[in-house]
């Protein structure tokens, strides 16, 4: 289906223009952006290529999908070649989130840059969320206790790696690993590279280089989809004792020497 004529009114409108402003911008006349708005004319494709330069948005995704879903410019420019899809609103103009499925999160790492993959992912309405692009990821294994494996992470894209923030977790999109949730720290000045620890210390914290990573979210909430029994409470509560004895002891140590 080609949303094409939809979505040039739709840019327009969440940019604030009239349509003699944006053809003043685009170097056509009014009545020509009026055609291509009302679908009584095709855009040639000069036009396009100087569409999709202004508003940054690769031509297929003006053509094959239905930007009129997103409520405001959300539209995030990464590198040259392509966008993360806009924020989608339902019928009450709330903001809803894509959730990446257990089944298909290996695809993901395929998919994570094809507006029509985005589209087609499941969605859901979380109400309290803080403003921005929202996506829910599924986590698997013990390395981030106490979020159990087959718990949902609600994360905000974060558009430049160079913003983490120290010892957050984040989701990391990385072309070797997929999708990892770990705690975050920066080591760009140093090497280059975000340093990935997990909470559960059996496992041993990496480097990964800024030019690998594909995507950073950074955690919001997460979605426990298994109830925590009474002894996984306690164990937790022991380990997150001896962790802060940990921390107290080093400082200990530090004051010491």
């Amino acid at each position: 289906m080609n949303f094409l004529s939809k979505n040039i009114k739709h840019i327009r409108t969440i940019k604030g223009l009239t349509q003699e402003q944006y053809a003043i911008d685009l170097n056509v006349s009014r009545s020509r952006i009026s055609s291509y708005e009302e679908n009584r004319a095709v855009p040639p494709i000069d036009f396009l290529i100087d569409l999709s330069e202004y508003f940054k948005i690769p031509i297929d995704v003006l053509i094959k999908n239905d930007l009129s879903k997103s409520k405001e410019e959300s539209f995030i420019e990464i590198g040259n070649s392509r966008v993360l899809f806009p924020i989608t609103v339902d019928e009450d103009n709330e903001d809803l989130i894509e959730i990446v499925p257990v089944e298909a999160s290996a695809g993901y790492l395929r998919g994570y840059a094809d507006p029509e993959y985005i589209e087609h992912l499941n969605k859901i309405k979380l109400p309290f969320l803080p403003t921005g692009t929202h996506r829910a990821f599924p986590i698997k294994g013990d390395s981030m206790l106490p979020v159990k494996s087959g718990s949902y992470v609600v994360a905000k894209f974060v558009e430049d790696v160079r913003d983490v923030k120290n010892g957050c977790t984040y989701i990391v999109l990385t072309a070797n690993d997929g999708i990892v949730y770990k705690r975050v720290y920066d080591k760009i000045e140093e090497h280059k590279t975000l340093l990935l620890a997990s909470d559960n210390k059996k496992y041993d914290p990496y480097h990964v280089p800024i030019d690998e990573i594909l995507e950073l979210w950074e955690f919001t909430c997460v979605i426990n989809t298994q109830e925590y029994d009474e002894q996984e409470l306690k164990i937790s509560s022991i380990a997150n004792m001896l962790n802060q004895l940990g921390v107290e002891l080093k400082s200990l140590e530090k004051l010491m020497s």
